[in-house]
């Protein structure tokens, strides 16, 4: 099991955020979080993927609990999750296969890695190989600045194929493109889930995407779990327990 999580638990200030979340994603699976805002599903993959500190709770990587690593280990752990964030994180005045190329950092020696011009061949095919496999390989040497948001992100991903990361974690990823490149997007993350056979896990606020793309959705209310169900077993009564109006959700 790529990833598995136990008892996450997180509070900012005395307020409970995430309380006591269970939850695995298999290789080949596409697993959405869902819930309105304050729900805690951003900050349940912050914690995962070590950006925040989760105050109780067991996080494991291949049946590797991370609590029980330290140092280089623990940073080679890490190493095989990516992260795809809503605000794109590129240099927009790089190429799009440099871009992708810094996916590779971790397994660079340092003097290669100080510009893109010192990245070894081998690493740029597999960059351009991870291009293609996003159907961007004829866009490898424009800036990124000059792509559209769908591409941008679509290169986020084509960066994380180069990571060789077995898991996925995307916070977000379509909220700030147009629907049509949203639906490329998820189609691509569903695709690549399934044939690269990786773990991938996405915070969605559509829901509608959700069901149509994901394997799994699990529903966040409160920062407890409200259901884990396949999506095709997912019911507007559930949908409607998330995100009712009168919810009273933290911001």
């Amino acid at each position: 099991m790529p990833l598995s999580v136990q008892g996450l638990s997180k509070a900012f200030n005395g307020r409970t955020v995430l309380q006591g979340v269970d939850f695995s994603v298999s290789p080949g699976e596409l697993v959405a979080f869902l819930g309105a805002n304050g729900s805690g599903k951003s900050t349940t993959l912050r914690c995962v993927m070590g950006i925040t500190a989760p105050d109780a709770g067991t996080i494991s990587i291949a049946g590797t609990a991370l609590d029980r690593l330290q140092g280089r280990e623990l940073q080679q752990a890490r190493q095989r999750m990516a992260m795809i964030f809503q605000k794109i994180h590129l240099v927009p005045r790089r190429t799009a296969l440099d871009n992708v190329c810094a996916g590779a950092l971790a397994r660079i020696p340092t003097v290669r890695s100080l510009t893109p011009l010192l990245f070894p061949a081998e690493v740029q095919q597999e960059a351009l190989d991870c291009l293609d496999r996003v159907g961007l390989a004829d866009r490898a040497f424009d800036r990124v600045g000059r792509l559209s948001g769908g591409q941008q992100q679509r290169v986020a991903v084509a960066r994380a194929l180069c990571q060789r990361a077995d898991v996925v974690l995307a916070d977000e990823p379509v909220s700030a493109l147009d629907p049509h490149a949203a639906e490329q997007v998820m189609a691509l993350l569903r695709e690549l889930a399934h044939s690269e056979r990786i773990a991938v896990a996405a915070v969605l606020h559509q829901p509608d995407l959700a069901l149509r793309y994901a394997d799994r959705s699990i529903g966040l209310l409160h920062g407890s779990m409200s259901f884990d169900l396949p999506s095709t077993e997912v019911t507007a009564e559930h949908l409607n327990a998330l995100y009712a109006p009168d919810r009273n959700l933290a911001a």
